[in-house]
């Protein structure tokens, strides 16, 4: 009898890989319910989609934002929530957007007391644009984590008042005393009961590390936002979070990544591997850290529309926790859509990635 030789995990994700194509080339000869094939230019793919990290911004927030930096079309279509949004969401297959304040926003107002009368007032603006088009638009709560006590009951004014899909944090927040402040840290674990209280998703975005703290990036500044310190700030809050305990002591917290993880779900195992090998400090965890990747943690393609990347994505924590994004107004709405549309995917994880996932989570 011929002996089989053990699969190793290289040809695990080959094996995987190829049954996935397999499945994709199955897929393409029937239509799943919602999908629709596009037969030209004009026309979108899958119709239905829900994307969540789509940024807005107004008036007061100029000095805490990203949008300042654009030109007057980016301007206009960062502020547009009404005829603007809805024809930009059409051309892209979108039925529901869920929007939040655009980044850094709350997250690098110093004064504690205005962070939390800024949160508010972005809420209320939010929520009055909604209330105008409620089947088409969401929305997520901007918190003044500066103060962890005002956080919670704004999230919980949101959701509740407001009918929120829950909050988006633009990565750590700064205080008065110069001092940045991690989510894992002591004094927000009463946040974090209340968040899995309101069973609510909470999502991190990014947000640049600030050069004083950050010596790495000094005379590079162009490392710095979406093209690396995104990933990098974001990656390790992450991880903090996962190393912390947070899901020990709170198991039903569901926090979402953008941008395909940030990198984490390609690293994970190395994580994992180099963890149960050090000799050096350990996480308070648990578990493994892959294991709050795959159990408390949902990831979004906003902003890397790379196939491959997907891919991996898929193979590592399943397609039942990845959701459609956009990014918009910083990604092209249709660049989006037309790599969606058209990835190599079977197209049952299309409408489970594209619509129903996110359906499910937020109860739309």
């Amino acid at each position: 009898m011929e002996r089989k030789s053990p699969i190793t995990r290289r040809g695990f994700v080959q094996l995987s890989s190829g049954l996935l194509v397999t499945s994709i080339s199955n897929a393409t000869a029937r239509t799943e319910p919602g999908v629709s094939r596009p037969t030209n230019s004009d026309l979108v793919g899958l119709t239905g989609k829900i994307v969540l990290e789509e940024h807005f911004d107004f008036s007061g927030t100029e000095k805490s934002s990203y949008a300042s930096f654009g030109g007057p079309e980016f301007q206009q279509q960062i502020r547009d929530l009404s005829s603007g949004r809805l024809a930009e969401m059409d051309r892209g297959g979108i039925e529901v957007s869920i929007l939040s304040l655009v980044g850094p926003g709350i997250q690098a107002i110093l004064n504690s007391a205005q962070a939390i009368e800024v949160a508010r007032r972005a809420n209320d603006h939010l929520a009055e644009s909604i209330a105008k088009n409620p089947k088409r638009l969401k929305g997520f709560a901007a918190l003044a984590l500066q103060d962890p006590n005002a956080a919670a009951q704004e999230l919980t004014r949101c959701t509740k008042e407001l009918g929120f899909c829950g909050g988006l944090v633009n990565g750590f927040t700064q205080t008065g005393d110069d001092a940045i402040m991690f989510y894992d840290m002591p004094q927000y674990r009463d946040f974090w009961a209340t968040v899995q209280q309101l069973d609510v998703p909470f999502y991190l975005h990014p947000r640049s590390a600030i050069p004083a703290h950050q010596p790495a990036y000094q005379g590079h500044t162009w490392l710095t936002g979406s093209i690396w310190g995104f990933t990098a700030e974001t990656s390790i809050h992450a991880l903090r979070l996962m190393g912390s305990g947070l899901f020990d002591d709170y198991p039903k917290l569901k926090i979402i990544l953008g941008h395909l993880g940030e990198g984490l779900p390609c690293s994970i195992w190395r994580i994992d591997n180099r963890v149960s090998r050090t000799l050096q400090e350990r996480p308070k965890a648990k578990h493994p850290i892959g294991h709050y990747l795959r159990e408390n943690f949902y990831i979004t393609t906003s902003g890397n529309f790379r196939t491959q990347t997907l891919t991996e994505v898929m193979l590592e924590v399943g397609p039942d926790r990845i959701l459609y994004s956009v990014d918009y107004p910083f990604e092209d709405t249709r660049l989006a859509a037309d790599w969606f549309d058209h990835a190599a995917i079977s197209d049952a994880d299309r409408l489970k990635i594209g619509h129903t996932n996110a359906q499910t989570l937020f109860r739309l």
